[in-house]
């Protein structure tokens, strides 16, 4: 008798911000079973996780995560009074570089597309070819807060406008099994308010090292007073939106396995809870372990 061969996986890592952590704690947690995804398709943050762990770059990148205190996050923000976006994203950009170089996304073991908006038309763009950290920087160009990326005479940005958890894109790559990474919190989450509820400033008041360069941080990322910066109101507005475009994306289009991990807790702008969010995403993909298994053996 002929050996068939496994079903072919894929797995959508959703858009969340800082939540998205917890994408590297759902690949570490299917791992350890013996169930790597064939097919990787990630939108923003999920882009960037997704690439580094198809480029073998995964360590690297939980290293720099859980490394990523709150003063450690401001130095890396190149902030700009002009152009496009209140980060250039130059210093990030340079350190995927320096670990990922000039890698070719149609060069890699497994396939993988990150998902980003044409701004001029609203149209979904899966970028499948070309240097993966410009994929990446284009999938998680947020609007105000990134500039657009330049790509091909169009202007990208996020892909969490169109396509938060890009489920379809799996699925159109062959998958046979589609497992989804939802990082939406609970209806009645308020993580986003009080900066992610941090009694830790991300931005000392008292420095006034440069006082209008300080009190501009203060603005946009927070202080200990209680009131929402600018970044968490944009952001909070922003993930409202992205949580009805993935309800209804997933309505049309469910995948066959959902990860869920509880992070909730865990603000928008948490990059430095990066331990809490891992442990969560890896927890919630080993309790899914067993389903996956089922599924796999049904479609075998």
């Amino acid at each position: 008798m002929q050996k068939t061969s496994p079903p072919i996986i894929g797995i959508a890592l959703g858009s969340g911000a800082a939540r998205g952590w917890a994408h590297i704690g759902v690949l570490r947690g299917l791992a350890e079973a013996g169930i790597v995804p064939q097919i990787v398709a990630g939108t923003s943050i999920g882009a960037l996780v997704g690439g580094c762990e198809v480029a073998g770059q995964l360590d690297m990148l939980e290293a720099f995560a859980r490394d990523l205190s709150r003063r450690r996050l401001i130095t890396l923000l190149d902030l700009t009074f002009s152009g496009a976006g209140l980060i250039r994203g130059e210093k990030l950009t340079k350190m995927l570089e320096a670990s990922l170089g000039d890698l070719k996304i149609e060069s890699l073991d497994r396939d993988f597309v990150a998902i980003a908006t044409e701004l001029t038309t609203g149209h979904e763009i899966w970028l499948r070819r070309g240097g993966i950290t410009a994929a990446m920087r284009a999938s998680y160009a947020l609007p105000g807060i990134f500039p657009p990326v330049p790509h091909e005479r169009r202007l990208l940005i996020d892909g969490a406008l169109v396509n938060p958890i890009p489920t379809s894109t799996a699925r159109a790559y062959g998958a046979r099994l589609v497992i989804a990474v939802n990082l939406s919190p609970d209806p009645m989450d308020r993580s986003v308010r009080f900066n992610g509820n941090s009694d830790t400033p991300v931005v000392d008041p008292e420095d006034t090292g440069s006082d209008l360069l300080s009190s501009f941080k203060a603005r946009i990322f927070g202080t200990r007073a209680a009131e929402p910066s600018v970044v968490n109101v944009m952001l909070g507005a922003f993930n409202i939106s992205l949580d009805r475009i993935a309800r209804a994306r997933l309505a049309s289009d469910p995948p066959d396995i959902t990860i869920a991990p509880k992070v909730g807790g865990i603000g928008l702008t948490d990059f430095d809870k990066a331990d809490e969010a891992i442990t969560s995403g890896h927890d919630a993909a080993v309790a899914m372990v067993p389903r996956i298994r089922e599924m796999l053996t049904l479609l075998a």
